[in-house]
This record gives structure tokens, C-alpha cells and sequence, in this order.
């Protein structure tokens, strides 16, 4: 079995703000992703080595879009988008988890 079999895809874009490096405006994006959500139940037609593969497979978005375009009327260029993941693994809700603000007292602080 493929690994489409597991899972069920859709399209969906979302907002990102992103600065350009060019003239390094702030300005919101519209990012088109890749959503893969967990199927409920395992395809009939599986063997042991899909029903293990199944278990371990988690929801996740793929980001498809890698340049985007400045909309600065002066600038224009395009630039890549490097501040934003490209593999975002989602919870049981199927939503993407929430980053946790950086604690300041965190010992691994100064090691990022």
C-alpha cells in the first residue's frame, strides 16, 4: 500500500506574515499547504506491515509554496519563505499544536 492510502488530502491556504529581504516590509502572504489527515479506519486490503505503518502515521500540512512575491509596489521581487516550516505535524484535533512562549529561565535558552 502507498502512503496516500492512509491518509486524506485537501488544499488550504493560510495567512503568513512574512518580512521581504529586499526591502524588508512586514506584509501578510497567502501560503498554499498540503493537508494529510489521519484516515479513521485502515483500508480492507492492508497487511502487517501497513497495519504497523498505520498506527505510527500522524496528521500533517506540507507547505507547497517556496517563493513568494513582495507586494511592495517598489519592490516586487520575489524572495524565498524561510520563516516558516515546511513540515507542520498536527494533534489529535487535527489542528497544528501551538508554540510555546520562550521561557527566559529556560536553561537551553542561550543554545537556539
Amino acid at each position: 500500500m502507498d502512503e496516500r492510502d492512509f491518509f486524506d488530502e485537501r488544499q488550504q491556504n493560510r495567512t503568513h506574515r512574512l518580512n521581504c529581504p529586499h526591502c524588508h516590509q512586514p506584509n501578510d502572504y497567502e501560503l498554499n499547504w498540503l493537508v494529510r489527515t489521519k484516515k479513521r479506519q485502515l483500508p480492507p486490503r492492508a497487511d502487517e506491515l501497513d497495519r504497523a505503518k498505520f498506527a505510527k502515521a500522524r496528521s500533517y500540512m506540507l507547505r507547497r509554496d517556496d517563493l513568494v512575491g513582495c507586494k511592495n509596489v517598489r519592490c516586487r521581487k520575489r524572495f524565498e519563505v524561510s520563516g516558516v516550516q515546511s513540515v507542520v505535524f498536527m494533534d489529535e484535533a487535527g489542528k497544528p499544536p501551538v508554540s510555546r512562549p520562550v521561557d527566559p529561565d529556560d536553561d537551553n535558552f542561550g543554545n537556539r
